[in-house]
């Protein structure tokens, strides 16, 4: 009688195993809505080094200690660099152009837009001039920063404080606004 029992429960247990296996599958829209109402990301890493190409040149290299993967939200898609960023481009020689660095970084996927805060600091290291601020709008699809903050714009001849800058990504050609500081300039830069 015991062995018959005991047959009995191990198949009630094993027809219920098998029925919540079946019944648990979802769909890939299912989780990515589930995560999405949770407000959690769809991926995340550690630790994550990044290299694009372009027709296989290196042209950029991402580092980051924690991405979030946000990418399931319907209005909105992002991605979060909660920890940190650096953002290494590379010139057609195939050496370091512009660096990027902050505390914290948001992207949208859909306007191609970044936000960068805390310690932010770009570096064009051909022509050793150096922006810093805390917090920095990248405009990608435009190749263009912008920052209504506080910010100083270190180059070879000068030093330049203010609120308000905007540059293309290789801080070439820029625009300050609201500054202070000796500003060294020739005939043909007026």
């Amino acid at each position: 009688m015991l062995k018959k029992a005991k047959h009995i429960y191990n198949s009630i247990a094993a027809i219920c195993l098998v029925a919540m296996f079946f019944s648990c599958t979802n769909s890939k829209k299912e989780v990515r809505d589930f995560l999405a109402d949770k407000n959690l990301p769809v991926g995340s890493a550690e630790d994550i080094y990044h290299v694009h190409k372009d027709s296989g040149r290196v042209t950029s290299k991402t580092k980051a200690p924690v991405f979030y993967d946000f990418s399931n939200r319907k209005d909105h898609p992002y991605k979060e660099f909660p920890k940190g960023i650096e953002i290494i481009t590379i010139n057609k020689t195939g050496t370091d152009s512009t660096t990027i660095s902050g505390n914290y970084a948001l992207t949208f996927d859909k306007t191609k837009v970044s936000e960068i805060r805390g310690n932010v600091v770009i570096t064009n290291h051909s022509k050793q001039t150096k922006l810093e601020t805390n917090q920095l709008f990248w405009d990608q699809k435009e190749h263009y920063f912008f920052t209504e903050d506080g910010f100083r714009f270190t180059t070879p001849e000068s030093v330049i404080n203010g609120f308000g800058f905007e540059s293309n990504e290789d801080l070439t050609k820029w625009m300050a606004k609201d500054i202070t500081g000796d500003i060294e300039t020739t005939q043909k830069d007026i």
